[in-house]
């Protein structure tokens, strides 16, 4: 068998699945129910997509035993108690970026390295690369072109950074961290005294410490601390274009969407999950096991864990308008009932 060709046998083993129909069919990709052909896996994974159940040309579809029976006698399936989980499992069979598999340090000869950095072996620097000095860089780490690596940098083991990312002076990063293109990290914090109708510049003397197996989206913006480190915790995965700034800790395994922005010094607890566009405000505390829904503005700690928003639901522009009227209106309306109270109980007195 080729290796990127599994049959439904080999795969069920990786993923403890049990398989229903023939476990010698193979296939070699995996795609959506609706655009799945015959010799690729597909996944039903959200009962939104159930509809294209019937008419999938998947070889085999990974579902949980309640969907089974959705199956055609025909279909060839993999039974798993948690298919998005089993697709996420299998997606690395078939990932196409290339993985450098050299045994030997390989620095492109267009790539400028500090003769004080340290550099381990197996690793790889691409072209236009600059790795300032005194930085150490462990076994298996690959750094994408154009990258630029500060002074006294530390990059833990089997950490890949992709191009054009920035990484200034200072930072550490841990073990097996993906890093996208265009990422910032180390940048000046939002650091400013106002004096005689401007503004003073405040250095920014921390660093930027992240942990071990954070992936980092791209274009995102991690900013040093003003004094103490700013911390990404063991397991944080970060979206594109996110605003971390100075001084704020993300504890571990938290999730954040898209294009949110979080303000200094504000604390995330672990196993935290916010939405696309969010915003916090800065010097809160937000507990851990907190879930910020999309666009919803935090400006005030939140101490119990559970599902957080704020804003308004969409609605036709025509309902939208008479909406914002009623709320604008909300102050009289609340002095009437008021009135209306008081007038009442002086009645019910007489």
């Amino acid at each position: 068998m080729s290796s990127n060709q599994y049959t439904l046998a080999e795969l069920a083993k990786m993923i403890d699945a049990t398989v229903q129909g023939d476990g010698s069919v193979v296939v070699s990709g995996i795609a959506t129910l609706q655009s799945a052909t015959a010799n690729e896996l597909s996944f039903l994974a959200n009962p939104a997509y159930e509809k294209y159940l019937e008419g999938t040309k998947a070889g085999a579809v990974i579902v949980n035993a309640k969907m089974l029976d959705k199956c055609s006698e025909q279909m060839h399936a993999l039974v798993h108690a948690n298919p998005y989980l089993a697709y996420a499992q299998l997606s690395h069979l078939w990932d196409k970026q290339v993985q450098s598999n050299s045994a030997e340090f390989s620095v492109h000869p267009k790539a400028v390295v500090a003769e004080s950095a340290n550099i381990k072996s197996q690793v790889n620097v691409a072209a236009g690369a600059v790795i300032g000095e005194r930085v150490s860089i462990a076994s298996g780490v690959s750094i994408g072109a154009n990258t630029v690596i500060g002074d006294d940098c530390v990059i833990g083991a089997d950490t890949r950074i992709s191009s054009n990312v920035a990484i200034y002076h200072g930072v550490s990063i841990g073990k097996a961290c993906v890093i996208h293109a265009g990422v910032v990290i180390g940048s000046d914090g939002f650091g400013f005294a106002p004096v005689n109708g401007g503004w003073l510049k405040i250095s920014q003397l921390g660093g930027v410490v992240i942990g071990d197996e954070v992936e980092i989206g791209a274009n995102t913006t991690i900013d040093r601390g003003a004094l103490d480190d700013t911390v990404i915790e063991k397991g944080v995965i970060l979206d594109n274009q996110i605003q971390v700034a100075h001084n704020v800790r993300i504890g571990q395994n938290t999730a954040i969407a898209a294009c949110s922005a979080i303000a200094g010094s504000t604390v995330i607890g672990k196993n935290c999950i916010i939405g696309g566009a969010s915003g916090i405000a800065g010097h809160l505390t937000i507990t851990d096991g907190v879930h910020i829904t999309a666009m919803t503005m935090v400006i005030k700690s939140l101490n119990e864990p559970g599902v957080y928003s704020s804003g308004t639901g969409v609605q036709p522009n025509a309902k939208w308008r008479k909406s914002i009227a009623r709320l604008r209106q909300l102050d009289k309306m609340a002095d009437r009932i008021k009135r209306l109270e008081l007038a009442l109980k002086s009645k019910e007195a007489e």
